[in-house]
C-alpha cells in the first residue's frame, strides 16, 4: 500500500475522485439526451459533448495519449463526418419526427443488458490486476503501443476489416437504392425533357 492510499480511505476522496465523478455524470447525461433529443443538430452537439467528456476522464485517469486520440479521431472527425452529413442530406433544424422509431423500450433494454454485460466483464477481467506505479504511466504512448502491437495486434485487424466491410456494405447499398429508384436505367441529362419541336429549334 502506498503513502497516497494510506492518506485517505473510501470515504474521503481525493479532489481527482470528486471531479472524475462529477465528469462522469456530465458525460452521461449529455449521452442521454443525444439519444433522446429527436433535433438531429442537437443530437450531434451533445454528442461532442459526450465524447469530451470522455477525454477529460482519459485524462483524469493520466492516459494522455488515449485522451488526445479520443479528441482528434472522434470529436475531430467522426462527429465532423456527421455534422458534414447532416448538412448534405439537408436534414431539419427543428424537431424531426423520424428521429423517433417508437421502440424506446426495446432500445432501453437493450441498452441496459448491453451495459451490464460490459461492466461485468470489466470487473471480471482487471479484477487481480496490480498497476505498478513506479513503471511508465497506464495510458501513455509507450505503454498503449505495446500493448496494442503485442496483446491485442489480431483484435485491431480484424475490427479494420469489420469496418471496411461495412464501408463497402453502405456503399452497395446506397447503389442499389438508387438503382431502384431509377428503375435500373442509367439517367442522362435531359432524359426526361420534352422532344424539341420546329418552332423550338428555331
Amino acid at each position: 500500500m502506498t503513502l497516497a492510499a494510506a492518506s485517505h480511505g473510501f470515504l474521503s476522496p481525493t479532489g481527482v475522485e470528486i471531479a472524475f465523478l462529477l465528469v462522469g455524470i456530465a458525460t452521461l447525461g449529455a449521452a442521454v439526451v443525444t439519444v433522446t433529443t429527436r433535433q438531429l443538430v442537437h443530437a450531434a452537439l451533445w454528442l461532442v459533448v459526450a465524447l469530451g467528456g470522455i477525454a477529460v476522464e482519459y485524462l483524469l485517469l493520466t492516459a494522455e495519449f488515449i485522451a488526445w486520440v479520443q479528441v482528434l479521431i472522434y470529436v475531430g472527425s467522426v462527429v465532423v463526418l456527421l455534422l458534414f452529413g447532416l448538412m448534405l442530406t439537408k436534414a431539419p433544424i427543428g424537431r424531426s419526427p423520424d428521429a423517433d422509431s417508437g421502440n424506446r423500450w426495446a432500445a432501453l433494454t437493450v441498452a441496459v443488458a448491453s451495459a451490464a454485460a460490459l461492466v461485468w466483464v470489466v470487473v471480471d477481467a482487471f479484477r487481480a490486476t496490480w498497476i505498478n506505479l513506479d513503471g511508465p504511466s497506464q495510458g501513455s504512448t509507450e505503454v498503449s503501443g505495446r500493448s496494442l502491437f503485442q496483446h491485442w495486434v489480431l483484435p485491431f485487424e480484424a475490427l479494420s476489416v469489420l469496418l471496411l466491410a461495412a464501408l463497402v456494405g453502405a456503399i452497395v447499398l446506397s447503389r442499389r437504392d438508387n438503382d431502384a429508384s431509377t428503375g435500373g436505367k442509367p439517367t442522362a441529362p435531359g432524359a426526361g425533357a420534352p422532344p424539341a419541336t420546329r418552332e423550338d429549334q428555331r
